[in-house]
């Protein structure tokens, strides 16, 4: 059984960083991709960025690309999401979430963690 547990959402202020970290058991993840989502307020889930897990090739939403970074850490099975010049859009829920590699959707999903940016 996979799990996926988030931390470090809270408040920060525009123009501020957050560095979200999601915690993978249960599975050996080598052939897996992980994922992060958001959800907006009132706005549907959103994808956000993805990182292969053996290789550590990312992808980016346009809308987070040169602000955010995906890494990981296999000795931890630990995802990383970091954040840079924060805007209030990007206030959400994030949520991480993973996939078997080659496969269309994402099947694991962790609880999510708020994350408010304030103007």
């Amino acid at each position: 059984q996979v799990q996926l547990v988030e931390s470090g959402g809270g408040l920060v202020q525009a123009g501020g960083s957050l560095r979200l970290s999601c915690a993978a058991s249960g599975r050996t993840f080598s052939t897996y991709t992980m994922g992060w989502f958001r959800q907006p307020p009132g706005k549907e889930r959103e994808f956000v960025g993805s990182i292969i897990w053996s290789g550590g090739s990312t992808y980016y939403a346009d809308s987070v690309k040169g602000r955010f970074t995906i890494s990981r850490d296999k000795a931890k099975n630990t995802v990383y999401l970091q954040m840079n010049s924060l805007k209030p859009e990007d206030t959400a829920v994030y949520y991480c979430a993973a996939s078997v590699l080659g496969q269309a959707s994402f099947a694991y999903w962790g609880q999510g963690t708020q994350v408010p940016v304030s103007s």
